[in-house]
């Protein structure tokens, strides 16, 4: 297989993770998602806990910009770029699948990049974060943490971003995951082996 980079944006609960792994083993190629974080600890110098609290994070406040001024940047701002370089580097060295963290913004313009964006109906979704990723919201409010999630996740994008978070003109394909785990993954297998002429 010629160098490719899937990137993977996902909304929380679709399943992208999950698709992105099986993308990559069908494919024979690394994952990325959370052992990004290892990689960004290793090139930011911060401790592997500080990045994990930090990642995917936007500064709030304006205030705080305004406070800080030009004296330094706010930490998720730095694990952001230590997240570029890091995705940056990975695209130069080998074929991959790399899940969110902006990567589809990062490698815009890069030749060798598919864009996939995971989406699913919203009660799928609860259903998911509930049964299958056993998360438990502090109130017991599904709707509403989902919601947060989903929100949370859009104001990253769009903060680090110059695009709207799941605009399809971003995305080369957008699967609905509705249809499996695994028929999802075999789904954009054969969409890349397609594109990349095997």
């Amino acid at each position: 297989m010629k160098k490719t980079v899937i990137t993977v944006s996902r909304e929380y609960g679709s399943g992208g993770r999950l698709i992105g792994r099986k993308l990559a083993e069908e494919l024979g190629i690394a994952f990325y998602d959370g052992e990004l974080l290892s990689l960004v600890a290793k090139e930011s110098g911060y401790t592997e806990e500080f990045v994990r609290r930090n990642d995917q994070k936007k500064t709030q406040s304006l205030l705080y910009h305004l406070y800080i001024g030009s004296q330094i940047l706010p930490a998720s701002d730095m694990i952001f770029i230590a997240q570029s370089r890091v995705i940056k580097d990975l695209y130069s060295k080998e074929s991959c699948v790399i899940v969110g963290r902006c990567a589809d913004y990062v490698l815009r313009g890069c030749e060798g990049v598919i864009n996939v964006f995971v989406t699913a109906p919203f009660e799928s979704r609860l259903a998911r974060v509930r049964d299958e990723y056993g998360e438990q919201p502090d109130n017991g409010n599904y709707r509403a943490y989902l919601t947060k999630k989903d929100k949370n996740r859009i104001a990253y994008y769009n903060y680090f971003a110059d695009d709207a978070w799941g605009k399809v003109q971003t995305y080369d394909i957008s699967v609905n995951s509705d249809i499996g785990i695994d028929k999802s993954a075999d789904l954009l297998a054969q969409y890349i082996k397609e594109r990349i002429g095997e």
